[in-house]
């Protein structure tokens, strides 16, 4: 009867831990130039703020490849 037989219980499950980066939204600044070297100065902030959002889903990018890399390691 399989009922009375010792059975092994399941191994335990591996847990895995996401140490990446919360990633937060990108925000792009208000703006409503009224001359020429007011939509400069809007586009040079707008650039930077891209800028600093592309560099934020680069890290979380960087980490998950990492921590897949090292996932795909483990035996």
């Amino acid at each position: 009867m399989p009922a009375c037989g010792s059975i092994r219980p399941p191994p335990a499950p591996t847990l895995t831990v996401n140490a990446c980066p919360a990633i937060t939204r990108c925000n792009l600044p208000a703006a409503a130039p009224k001359t020429n070297g007011a939509l400069l100065l809007a586009l040079e902030r707008a650039e930077a703020a891209w800028g600093m959002c592309a560099a934020k889903v680069d890290a979380a990018v960087d980490c998950q490849e990492d921590a897949d890399r090292v996932q795909a390691q483990k035996p």
